[in-house]
């Protein structure tokens, strides 16, 4: 009988644990807003180190996917046409770019020569490689007010920037690789208090 007893128990207890995680892996949206002010970019912009360029401001949880967004500064480039293009590409994380200001040289798509994978960067994309822009790379000056939409596994690569672009990049995360809840530390404290 003390089997039984204990074989119940085990298993209501796996089970409840079981819906726990499956339940916080797709729990229901926020029911409040998240703001990324303008001054909150400048401060970042301002007080962030150069290297690297790229900074997740928030990563949050909407319920089935987490959402990152990041502001990037890159400055010029040394890089002459013609020469070869650094393509990054992410495992499991697309992006949309939205320009904001400066111009350059984006190269999507194509095949990526050389590819490998780079250090797992958990706070901007996740898994990720790099590699070399190789056939059926598109290349087009991008400029303040664009918008580019980068897929999943698209490479993706900058060149010929004069001065430097600077752009937003929102990222969809469907396999939770981003750490939902991270906050760029110099951000954390202007987060609101929530109203009770």
């Amino acid at each position: 009988m003390k089997r039984i007893i204990l074989g119940v128990l085990s298993v209501l207890i796996t089970f409840s644990v079981w819906q726990a995680v499956t339940v916080s892996q797709a729990g229901a949206p926020p029911n409040i807003a998240f703001d990324i002010t303008k001054s909150d970019i400048d401060l970042v912009l301002k007080n962030a180190p150069a290297s690297p360029p790229d900074r997740q401001l928030r990563v949050v949880d909407m319920g089935k996917y987490n959402l990152g967004v990041g502001i990037i500064h890159r400055g010029p480039t040394n890089d002459k046409p013609g020469d070869p293009i650094s393509m990054i590409y992410h495992d499991y994380t697309a992006e949309t770019y939205v320009i904001t200001s400066g111009s350059g040289i984006l190269t999507t798509g194509g095949t990526i020569v050389n590819k490998k994978a780079s250090p797992n960067v958990n706070v901007m994309n996740g898994p990720s490689g790099n590699g070399t822009a190789g056939d059926n790379a598109y290349s087009r000056r991008v400029q303040a007010g664009d918008i580019i939409i980068i897929p999943t596994g698209v490479g993706h690569g900058w060149s010929q920037i004069t001065d430097h672009v600077t752009y937003l990049s929102v990222r969809p995360d469907p396999d939770r690789v981003l750490p939902a809840g991270y906050v760029y530390p110099l951000l954390l404290k202007n987060l609101p208090t929530p109203a009770k």
